[in-house]
């Protein structure tokens, strides 16, 4: 069944990010780095109760991917992955998500840190991040496990 899905954003992501460029490959490894949801008025009575929650997984679309790819090299590496084992922009639907650090909500603004996100992105969807729901034990990494191996981050990765 091949059908055309509408999809509306419902608000847009503001960061300091301009361009990928000094951009976290997962804002966790950038915590003091700030954004700002903008949601757009008629949508801001679902934020009731949103401000009980520490973090927020963020649904968006990557705006600024003009192309499609099956394959991709993640930033870790040089080396070709499936898109579907990678986080890339280049995917076939461009949607993209994140987990960020909540910090306050003002009418219909969601101010948040631990950002990994370009400015001027469109929100698709909000929802908390439930450590009882979202988090699992016994998790296999794939091809990224290598990189973690005895705690280690990769020299890549930026913390703080």
């Amino acid at each position: 069944m091949r059908k055309e899905i509408k999809i509306k954003p419902i608000g847009i992501i503001h960061t300091p990010y301009k361009e990928p460029k000094g951009m976290p490959i997962q804002g966790k490894f950038k915590k003091g780095v700030k954004g700002t949801i903008r949601l757009f008025s008629k949508y801001q009575a679902g934020l009731k109760d949103i401000g009980g929650f520490s973090h927020l997984i963020l649904i968006y679309y990557f705006n600024r991917s003009k192309e499609e790819r099956l394959l991709g090299r993640p930033f870790l590496e040089d080396k070709e992955h499936g898109i579907f084992a990678i986080r890339s922009p280049h995917r076939p639907n461009h949607i993209g998500f994140s987990i960020v650090k909540l910090e306050k909500v003002q009418g219909n603004t969601i101010a948040f840190s631990e950002v990994d996100i370009l400015d001027g992105t469109p929100l698709l969807d909000v929802k908390p991040y439930v450590k009882h729901f979202d988090s699992r034990n016994n998790v296999k990494n794939g091809w990224i496990e290598k990189y973690f191996k005895k705690g280690k981050v990769p020299g890549r990765i930026k913390l703080g």
